[in-house]
């Protein structure tokens, strides 16, 4: 019973597996950019690091606002 009150939430596990979906494919688009020419090398590693960076940055920021409204720090006061 204590291990499940500990997992992990679904959305929290969907969504990450959708920014590791979304940053594979973008890894992947650079990849062919590169087979095909029209990235350099050079310019192929920036756009690697560029995209893993902001897949992370995303991803963190998408997570900080899902844990926000999860269990809000603030509970608003109704005044009739």
């Amino acid at each position: 019973a204590y291990a499940s009150t500990m997992s992990i939430p679904a959305p929290v596990a969907t969504g990450t597996f959708l920014y590791l979906i979304l940053g594979a494919v973008l890894l992947g688009l650079i990849f062919a950019s590169r087979l095909t020419g029209r990235l350099t090398k050079d310019n192929a590693e920036i756009a690697n690091v560029v995209v893993i960076i902001g897949t992370i940055s995303t991803w963190l920021f998408w997570l900080c606002a899902w844990m926000h409204q999860w269990h809000p720090l603030i509970k608003p006061i109704y005044e009739e």
